[in-house]
């Protein structure tokens, strides 16, 4: 990986150079963003089941592979910064599981950021405002409340595109599923946000976003318009990628640290 910014370590700058690497570890797919190259990697993942690493050595090997390979120049002395993405509801022993397998990479720090917040990084409309973001990914569906920049509330279902049958189409397995998330988010907003988050436009991601039947469903059943992320199935780790650079740009404020 190539070098970016300054290196800092609790706040304090060591006046090493930086590498910096976004990773998303799905339940379907692994990607990897590098500042410079954008999205370098995108590759089955090693055994992971509903957003959980279930086999930490396969995984490392995997994340070692992409580590190296990339875009760059390979310096040792060079510090790492990881932008890691994790789903909003991960339970803290979940997130400290993958933590623990990117750690071994040895960067400087890992910076964690949940994958709705990533999204919206890289994909949410101009203007401002509470945004909904439905994330329809292989075996997670998740709907999260986007307030000025921070979760405000969240559902998650553990279905996903891998459980519609192989033939024929049943995309309420899953709009369905999104859409009682929604549901069950507006009945215990108090603020409205919800209902502002609905006319503004429900940000779609991930590979979902991709199925017809699926988001036709959807849009139908909440009677809202549907903001498809560019390129959907990479929006989180592309998001991840601009909060990294970002990051990288001011090592000392940066926030989120995992």
């Amino acid at each position: 990986m190539g070098s970016f910014g300054a290196a800092a370590v609790d706040g304090r700058h060591t006046g090493r150079p930086l590498r910096g690497i976004a990773l998303d570890i799905g339940s379907s797919r692994t990607r990897a963003w590098a500042p410079g190259a954008g999205v370098f990697a995108d590759v089955p993942s090693v055994p992971v089941r509903r957003g959980r690493v279930t086999d930490t050595d396969s995984q490392l090997r995997l994340l070692r592979r992409l580590a190296a390979s990339a875009p760059g120049d390979d310096d040792p002395g060079q510090g790492t910064v990881v932008m890691l993405t994790h789903p909003v509801l991960a339970a803290p022993e979940e997130r400290a599981a993958t933590r623990r397998v990117v750690d071994a990479l040895g960067p400087v720090r890992v910076i964690s950021v949940d994958s709705a917040r990533a999204a919206a990084a890289y994909a949410a409309p101009p203007g401002g405002g509470p945004l909904l973001v439905v994330d329809l990914g292989a075996q997670l569906t998740e709907v999260t409340l986007v307030v000025d920049g921070l979760v405000e509330d969240a559902r998650l279902a553990e279905v996903g595109l891998d459980d519609l049958p192989e033939s024929g189409s049943a995309p309420d397995t899953v709009a369905g599923t999104a859409a009682d998330m929604v549901s069950d988010l507006w009945r215990h907003d108090r603020t409205g946000a919800v209902r502002g988050a609905l006319r503004r436009g429900v940000l779609v991601t991930g590979g979902g976003a991709l199925r017809l039947d699926v988001t036709s469903r959807l849009a139908h059943v909440l009677r809202a318009r549907l903001r498809l992320a560019n390129d959907p199935s990479t929006s989180v780790v592309r998001g991840a990628g601009l909060m990294l650079a970002s990051a990288l740009r001011h090592p000392a404020g940066s926030a989120g640290r995992g």
